[in-house]
């Protein structure tokens, strides 16, 4: 079984990548995105055509970070998932049965 740190800090894992099913829902509205950003990069002109691809880049920029951070997150929460099962043994509930009165 391959490392997964080793293959992921190599580069051999890209956490990011993403493919769609042909023909599903989310394929539909890329291809909706990409035909529209083309002709309205094609139609327009000067300072709209400016503003509509600063639009597009700040766009990208921000669901680029917002995904990034959503790994992160998840990341995260799945090595304390992995902690609190393999290390931590400690039970929340360790004086439950203790003596009220001693």
């Amino acid at each position: 079984m391959k490392n997964i740190i080793k293959e992921l800090y190599y580069g051999n894992i890209d956490p990011q990548a993403r493919g769609f099913q042909k023909g599903s829902y989310l394929q539909k509205q890329m291809t909706i995105i990409s035909k529209n950003e083309a002709l309205l990069t094609d139609k327009l002109t000067g300072d709209e055509k400016k503003a509509f691809l600063a639009f597009v880049n700040a766009s990208n920029i921000v669901l680029g970070e917002s995904e990034l951070d959503s790994f992160l997150v998840g990341f995260r929460l799945g090595a304390r998932f992995a902690y609190d099962t393999f290390v931590d043994n400690s039970s929340p509930y360790c004086d439950f049965l203790k003596e009220e009165f001693e």
